[in-house]
């Protein structure tokens, strides 16, 4: 069974690989590359039950608050082509 989940959760990365390579749009791409970190934090799950070595699991809870964190992030820059927030989203006296 184990065998069984990991070869779906590879089809599923290398289908993801290929969507992030050719998507139509950057939100496609970015949208994939967020899947194939879930799919890797489930990976890191799957291993560490696997090996019964249950650090693999708080490595696989960093990498998906880093995954998380990282595609808001990218999302924010291609929205507004900065890191920073605009003056009209700050709440001020002007905005």
């Amino acid at each position: 069974m184990l065998v069984a989940a990991t070869l779906a959760i590879i089809a599923a990365m290398s289908l993801l690989l290929a969507r992030t390579l050719m998507g139509p749009t950057l939100y496609d791409r970015v949208l994939a590359v967020n899947s194939f970190g879930t799919k890797t934090v489930l990976m890191l799950g799957l291993l560490g039950f696997v090996t019964g070595r249950p650090d693999f699991l708080d490595i696989a809870l960093l990498y998906a608050l880093i995954n998380f964190v990282g595609t808001i992030a990218v999302l924010k820059f291609f929205r507004y082509r900065s890191f920073t927030v605009p003056l009209s989203r700050r709440g001020g006296k002007n905005g």
